[in-house]
């Protein structure tokens, strides 16, 4: 109404998790002790696969993209909310929560177009193996690459800019430890029809695109191992899928959880903490699980230790 005064909002106050001080402290603890497990993961597994020339290979060029965009997102959340765990103020710029809202949407988007990428690459190794170096070459590599960034940025760009293209004169504190899409929308004044939908649209693109990519290359994957005679011969065609197989799986089942579940006020506290799940556990879980169960992997790292770093201890002592 013309006679009414707004107030537009500067910044957002993330409410987090609870306002009790001890739980505040232990909550930051444990986000602490994540993070630094996801640097520390992340880069290492870089490293390795950098340094090691037996891990020159399309798959180990697209895993350590891979744990690029695992670590990048998990920053642009993780050290903002510890912060805030300490802090009186719980709050968040307006400019500040578009960005953080903009890296971690493009990061995501990657992973997920990266994700089929790697199940693309699989289907190729155990498919078509004597034309697999030909095929996947490095040009190939480094195009589908750059071709999941660019649509990150993409997607990204077109969903922050829908939700912040909202006007927010009303409340601005978001129920979250993040500024996640749906919870900055429902602080809007305007109608938030129009962003919704883009929302839902290109959500739906991302997803049902990249699972339907996995999804097909794996039913192809499973008829040529079925094909193979020898049980040896499976177990180690079938060996080079499952580490990608168990980070589909959690990652995929994770948002599903998050994003495709009816929003109820009931559901907000186990939505965050699935959330927790989703940005920090699963970049911190995704170097485990391509190391623990990967022979090429632990092999390269004691390789590592033995020729690079160990000389240099003994050199030192």
């Amino acid at each position: 109404m013309a006679g009414e005064n707004y107030t537009t909002v500067t910044e957002f106050i993330l409410l987090g998790f609870t306002d009790h001080p001890e739980l505040q402290s232990i909550i930051f603890m444990v986000f602490l002790v994540i993070y630094i497990t996801t640097l520390v993961g992340n880069l290492g597994l870089i490293v390795l696969i950098r340094v090691n020339p037996h891990l020159h290979t399309p798959m180990y060029f697209f895993l350590s993209n891979l744990s690029f965009v695992d670590l990048c997102y998990s920053s642009a959340i993780t050290p903002k909310a510890m912060q805030n765990f300490l802090s009186e103020r719980k709050s968040i710029s307006y400019t500040g929560c578009a960005a953080q809202m903009f890296f971690f949407t493009t990061l995501i988007t990657t992973e997920c177009f990266l994700l089929a990428v790697m199940a693309y690459d699989r289907y190729e190794a155990i498919c078509n193996p004597l034309l697999y170096m030909t095929i996947v070459s490095p040009r190939v590599c480094t195009q589908l690459v750059a071709g999941s960034y660019i649509l990150g940025i993409t997607g990204a760009s077109v969903q922050t800019s829908g939700a912040f293209r909202l006007s927010f004169h009303g409340s601005n504190v978001i129920n979250h430890f993040f500024c996640d899409i749906p919870a900055v929308v429902k602080l809007s004044c305007s109608s938030t029809y129009i962003s919704e939908m883009v929302l839902f649209i290109f959500c739906g693109f991302i997803a049902l695109t990249t699972f339907s990519i996995i999804l097909v290359s794996y039913i192809y994957i499973l008829t040529t191992i079925l094909r193979i005679r020898s049980t040896e011969g499976r177990c180690k065609a079938f060996s080079t899928c499952t580490s990608h197989l168990m980070a589909v799986t959690v990652f995929y089942g994770t948002a599903i959880c998050i994003y495709g579940l009816p929003q109820s006020k009931d559901l907000l506290e186990e939505g965050k903490i699935i959330s927790v799940f989703y940005t920090l556990v699963i970049p911190m879980l995704n170097p485990l699980i391509y190391s623990l169960r990967n022979k090429e992997v632990k092999n390269a790292l004691t390789s590592t230790i033995r020729r690079k770093i160990l000389p240099k201890i003994l050199f030192r002592t």
